[in-house]
């Protein structure tokens, strides 16, 4: 009885989790977004001006941060979408041994839903950090050549 317990608990436990996987994934959707609007305002004006007035330090600094929100996004939305997938299928392999296939459809939509969007975020925050890096590195050299 024990093992039955415990597989049952975990069994619950998961189940609670899906609720929370989808609303972070929502909210790393909306941080990618808002991401993308820091990183086209960096790239059109914002490093330019931060060059002008920063040290090599400070520039190193701030840039270093805004990468890592990137990669954060980058790390965790696929996770999340990972989650996202496995948590439905649970429940939905077991609906099917029972033959009750509307209840896989509905497992299987969020699912797919959940990967879509955390490979979504994920690529979104992928394709930022690449990009900062490369504007921060390249006004770091300007800096330094224009320091030194």
């Amino acid at each position: 009885m024990y093992p039955h317990f415990s597989l049952e608990l975990m069994h619950q436990l998961t189940g609670l989790l899906l609720t929370p996987v989808v609303w972070a994934l929502l909210f790393f959707v909306g941080l990618a977004v808002y991401e993308t609007g820091i990183a086209i305002g960096e790239r059109f004006w914002g490093i330019a001006r931060l060059t002008k007035q920063l040290d090599s330090a400070s520039l190193i600094a701030l840039g270093k941060r805004r990468i890592e929100r990137a990669d954060f996004i980058t790390r965790l939305a696929p996770m999340l979408g990972l989650m996202g997938t496995l948590i439905p299928l649970g429940p939905g392999l077991a609906a099917l041994g029972e033959g009750q296939l509307s209840i896989l459809t509905t497992a299987m939509t969020v699912a797919f839903d959940t990967t879509v969007i955390g490979l979504l975020a994920g690529m979104i925050g992928f394709v930022i950090g690449r990009m900062r890096r490369r504007w921060y590195d390249a006004a770091l050299t300007q800096l330094e050549q224009q320091n030194g």
